[in-house]
């Protein structure tokens, strides 16, 4: 599945460990911002790895969780969606507004080879500093460079250079380079 090869999502043990996540999560989706002790312990069992300090709203969703590392300074805001069926990277400082989804997970686009059950997903890696507007979505395979904005409401199907803002559907640059100038 890491990989990027077909797999089965119902494997046994697939099974297991989305039944662990959703277990994990809906305690963490059940606790407020001020139980701080109670979240990272909650986080330590289902992200594969976080910086501290890290902010993530509830309610926020996940496939496996172990997938997911994120860097120092990292905040998420309400209603996230991550689909972590392979590796999602979250450089330090980045901010993401709420309702955005992350979506490693994708499926064959031959209609016989989706017949068959079997996907597979592509990495998705989202530099530092970056900032991902409310209702974005990112689809497998994209890397989003360090300083990058992405508008909300965005669809990226493409990779983002660093200090790009792109905004749209699907996201088009708009500005280019570090200084913000339009292209």
């Amino acid at each position: 599945m890491l990989s990027g090869a077909l797999y089965d999502a119902s494997d046994p043990e697939l099974v297991a460990d989305r039944t662990h996540a959703q277990q994990v999560m809906r305690a963490y989706n059940a606790t407020i911002d001020a139980e701080v002790t109670l979240r990272h312990s909650l986080l330590d069992q289902l992200i594969g790895s976080y910086g501290t300090p890290c902010e993530l709203r509830a309610p926020f969703y996940v496939d496996y969780g172990r997938n997911i590392h994120l860097g120092r300074g990292v905040f998420m805001n309400f209603g996230c969606v991550l689909l972590d069926v392979c590796e999602i990277r979250i450089g330090d400082g980045t901010e993401i507004g709420p309702y955005v989804q992350i979506l490693t997970a994708d499926h064959p686009r031959d209609p016989a080879a989706r017949a068959s059950g079997r996907e597979f997903g592509r990495p998705i890696t989202i530099g530092a500093q970056v900032w991902i507007g409310g209702g974005a979505i990112i689809l497998p395979g994209v890397t989003i460079g360090d300083g990058a904005t992405i508008g909300a409401g965005a669809i990226v199907t493409r990779d983002v250079a660093a200090g790009a803002t792109v905004a749209g559907n699907p996201a088009r640059p708009i500005t280019t380079g570090p200084t913000g100038t339009a292209s």
